[in-house]
């Protein structure tokens, strides 16, 4: 009965915990940067504002029997929201997959969930939310202090020299830009949002992430430029390209650069 429990009940019950955070994550990205509560009202339609019942909130599982479309109006449901459960719901199996039932798992998981949340307000409304990146960057500070404790990547000076550096090397991108350009090229919000992603992963992931979500804006940004009529003078969020960087990094990072170092190096 434990290999079953453990084997099967167990990530089921992780996926189906994902989903429903998922679900209140949905509610952040919509709320937060309305300036509006999380808690209440209850969740309604955008457009008919009729309350959403229970039996129709249920992740993933109500947006494809209800057609993607509101029960009330008919009006239709974007696909985002089964999107974000679903990533919510997959990316909790996997970090428990990572660290299995520990106190890690939760906290990464709260890291995870920060950026999804900070991943979807960028690319709506081009901002990254102070309420949600300044304290996830003391929390991640705080943490590192009980590192052994709960079995984390990054201790006490992997955290602080993570955070700083972090902010550091953007602000001062982002001021060389401003010489050059007489313009703001970086907003502030991916200056806090890197100092927030080195305090939870490390000195050592700053450089990995700068480089990775750079090439990642840039196998995005340059066909978006080319095919899109908008072109280049259309900005583009740069906060879903660290965020993606970061995960990849708490997932995958060590794997890569001990990869590169005795791999690639090498061969050369």
């Amino acid at each position: 009965m434990a290999p079953y429990v453990y084997y099967q009940v167990i990530p089921a019950f992780i996926f189906a915990f994902g989903a429903v955070v998922g679900s209140f994550l949905n509610v952040c990205i919509y709320r937060i940067p309305n300036d509006m509560s999380i808690v209440f009202p209850p969740s309604s339609c955008p457009k008919c504002k009729a309350k959403i019942k229970p039996y129709d909130n249920i992740p993933i599982i109500s947006y494809i029997f209800l057609g993607g479309k509101c029960r009330s109006c008919k009006e239709k449901i974007s696909l985002r929201y089964p999107m974000v459960e679903l990533l919510s719901a997959l990316l909790a199996l996997a970090l428990y997959m990572k660290f299995s039932l520990t106190p890690a798992l939760p906290f990464y998981y709260l890291f995870i969930c920060a950026l999804i949340v900070i991943t979807f307000i960028d690319i709506d409304h081009y901002i990254i939310p102070d309420v949600i990146s300044i304290p996830m960057l003391v929390i991640g500070v705080a943490a590192s202090f009980f590192s052994r404790r709960l079995g984390l990547i990054v201790g006490v000076r992997g955290a602080l020299l993570g955070a700083v550096t972090g902010s550091g090397f953007l602000l001062l991108v982002a001021a060389l830009y401003y010489v050059v350009k007489k313009k703001e090229g970086m907003g502030m919000g991916d200056v806090k949002l890197l100092a927030m992603l080195g305090a939870f992963l490390g000195l050592r992931s700053v450089f990995f992430i700068i480089f990775v979500s750079s090439l990642l804006g840039a196998l995005y940004g340059i066909p978006y430029v080319m095919i899109s009529k908008k072109g280049a003078k259309h900005p583009i969020p740069f906060g879903p390209f660290l965020a993606a960087a970061g995960v990849i990094y708490l997932f995958f990072g060590d794997a890569i650069i001990s990869f590169y170092l005795t791999k690639v190096i090498y061969i050369r």
